[in-house]
Formats: C-alpha cells, structure tokens, sequence
C-alpha cells in the first residue's frame, strides 16, 4: 500500500524518524558498536573460510553465531529504544509517533 506521495505508510514513518534527536547511553552505544566490529570481523573470517572452500556444516556454524551476535545487537538496541526513546516521547508527549516508528520498523526487522 502506498499513498499519494508513493511511499509506504513504514517508508513516511520511517522518514520522519530522521527528524527525531536521539540521545542514547554512551556505554551502551560503544557495547554496541564494539559488538557490531567482532561481527564485521566474524562475517570476514566466513567470508575467508567460503574462499578456502572450508566445510559447509563449519560455515554454516559460522554463520548461526553470526545471526545470534546480530540478534543479541537487536535485542539491546531495542531495550535501549524502549528504557531510553519511548520514555522520552511520553514525556513530550509525542508517544504516538514513537509507536508507529517501532512498529514498522519491528514489522522490517521480523519479516
């Protein structure tokens, strides 16, 4: 479903969520960031081990930690959206806005 701008209602929400300043716990950004690097590097080693022709089940082991690193990373950015953004859209008063973001944005990460 588009409307009339030719942009889905996630893709409008998702657009106004540029809008949104979002001020996050330095520790646990830097917990994030340093957990998305030992992915980056984890996705190379899998990269490496493709190239050498490495077992399929050893890659595809590889690849599960991958995706449970990635949905650890998940996990955490969505309890800091929820203790951190969602508190503070209630306490503007813009809680609807917030709702809608998280939901289409929970509709693209679980599709």
């Amino acid at each position: 479903m588009s409307t009339s701008n030719g942009q889905s209602p996630a893709e409008q929400v998702s657009d106004s969520h540029t809008d949104h300043v979002h001020v996050h716990n330095p520790d646990t950004l830097r917990s994030i960031v340093n957990r998305l690097s030992r992915i980056e590097g984890h996705v190379r080693g899998i990269k490496s081990m493709v190239q050498e022709s490495r077992s399929c089940p050893d890659v595809l082991v590889q690849i599960a930690a991958v995706r449970g690193g990635l949905d650890r990373v998940a996990r955490i950015i969505l309890d800091e959206h929820l203790t951190e953004c969602i508190v503070r859209s209630a306490q503007e008063g813009d809680m609807e806005v917030e709702i809608q973001e998280l939901k289409a944005a929970l509709d693209r990460f679980l599709a």
